[in-house]
């Protein structure tokens, strides 16, 4: 569930940014082109507004790529805000001073799009847009100061032009900012009810894992009990072997810890018990430390080897997990004589390298998994 909540947090950052790339797109070719060739005759220069159409393609391509790949704007945008605001500069200039308020003079009214692309879903992106469009406007400010263009009428057009292209430049920026900023809190709730979960799971795993431990203890100490109160021999071989194996499996349960369960430690447990109640005498250090996260092949052929030594044990045992951050070893020593040893070491596809030894009546089974080392 989370990661669907990622996935659709991760699609509104994207599409809203190449929503605005597209806005961009089609305003520059549908509107900027169209009165730029319309208007081919009436431009003083129109070669220069040629060039800055091409300009602002340009800056446009480059901001689109930019947003493809991070759905965020270009890492470094002084040049590219300084070349966007240069196309309107060009187009300006290129205009005749009558029809700088007219049709033909196109720049000052859609660079602002631009702004949105260069600034989009940056840090500052605000204070950056905000500058952006406060250059717009002083330019085209500053042109009709230049030509005379200051009447009433012609302020008024101004005003117009630039509310309107600020307003729905900047409120597409913002909507999609809160858009962006909605679905970014309901990926951290989510991730927050995420952890929630799994600790109640892990509580309730320890939970459970307690009451297993004393049903066990309880169970031990009431059948040696039980057994010494109806008469059984204190002296004898047999009662004396039984009460060293409870006794063992009494201190290996009392002592166990288990506060984060880990799936290859509970495996291990359950095969233990297992051979305890076969009258194995198992010895097993507590489990101590913090496993690493271990994909699942990796597990199985860690317990595979010691396992079937353990499960081939006639009398004794001895089960030992050693664990750091990069390595996780598993042995086991037993009195077993069916397993097959191998001598050489045995290496599994999931890089689990399994050792074998036998001396005597018994045999020592060492599996070890190392992390691997990241590539340089």
């Amino acid at each position: 569930m989370t990661g669907d909540i990622e996935q659709v947090a991760q699609r509104y950052a994207r599409y809203t940014a190449l929503g605005a790339a597209l806005i961009a797109g089609l305003w520059h070719t549908g509107y900027d082109l169209t009165v730029t060739i319309a208007g081919w005759t009436g431009f003083r220069w129109p070669l220069l507004a040629a060039l800055a159409w091409a300009g602002y393609t340009v800056v446009a391509v480059l901001a689109t790529l930019a947003l493809a790949r991070t759905a965020r704007g270009p890492v470094r945008i002084g040049v590219l805000a300084g070349a966007a605001l240069a196309a309107d500069v060009a187009i300006i200039v290129a205009c005749r001073p009558d029809d700088l308020l007219g049709i033909s003079d196109w720049g000052w009214g859609s660079v602002g799009w631009l702004g949105v692309m260069l600034t989009w879903n940056r840090p500052r992106w605000t204070g950056e847009l905000a500058a952006f469009l406060a250059a717009n406007a002083a330019i085209m400010l500053v042109a009709m100061a230049v030509t005379g263009t200051f009447d009433r009428l012609s302020v008024a057009k101004y005003l117009v032009v630039i509310v309107g292209g600020v307003t729905m430049q900047v409120g597409y920026a913002a909507g999609c900012a809160m858009l962006r900023a909605r679905a970014e809190d309901a990926v951290l709730l989510a991730r927050r009810l995420a952890a929630d979960d799994a600790w109640r799971e892990s509580a309730r795993r320890i939970h459970d894992d307690r009451l297993r431990r004393y049903a066990a203890i309880r169970e031990v100490a009431e059948s040696l009990l039980q057994r010494l109160a109806d008469g059984d021999d204190p002296g004898d071989p047999r009662i004396r072997e039984d009460c060293t194996a409870g006794a063992m499996r009494l201190r290996r349960l009392i002592t166990e810890r288990e506060d984060v369960p880990d799936a290859l430690v509970s495996a291990l447990r359950e095969r233990i018990d297992a051979a305890e109640r076969r009258q194995v005498l198992v010895t097993a250090p507590p489990f101590g430390g913090t496993l690493p996260d271990l994909p699942g092949d990796v597990r199985d052929d860690l317990l595979r080897a010691p396992v079937q030594a353990l499960d081939g044990a006639r009398t004794r045992a001895r089960v030992t997990v050693s664990a750091m951050t990069t390595m996780v070893s598993v042995a086991v020593v037993a009195d077993n004589d069916d397993l097959p040893v191998h001598a050489e070491p045995v290496r599994e596809a999931s890089g689990v390298v399994v050792t074998y030894q036998r001396q005597g009546g018994e045999v020592w089974v060492n599996s070890i998994w190392q992390r691997p080392e990241p590539d340089p």
